[in-house]
């Protein structure tokens, strides 16, 4: 039973080209149904990515700054 089932599919499956033309429109279906942003929508977004990047820009440096303190008062500079 099992290899009857299994040669039906083999049977079934698309060869190499075909599969390829397929991969190819759905793609091509794919693409028809992107949005493209307003320039309004483009610039809010553009807003938050480059917000977003500046309050982790600040968190890090204000992590690197308490971790380097910390260093060097555990550790501390030999004079």
């Amino acid at each position: 039973m099992a290899a009857s089932a299994k040669g039906t599919s083999a049977a079934k499956k698309p060869n190499f080209f075909a599969r390829i033309v397929t991969f190819f429109r759905e793609v091509i279906a794919e693409l028809r149904k992107v949005v493209t942003p307003t320039r309004k929508e483009l610039v809010k977004f553009t807003a938050v990515v480059l917000g977003f990047v500046v309050v982790m820009m600040a968190l890090i440096l204000g992590l690197d700054t308490v971790f380097s303190w910390v260093v060097n008062v555990v550790f501390g500079v030999p004079n």
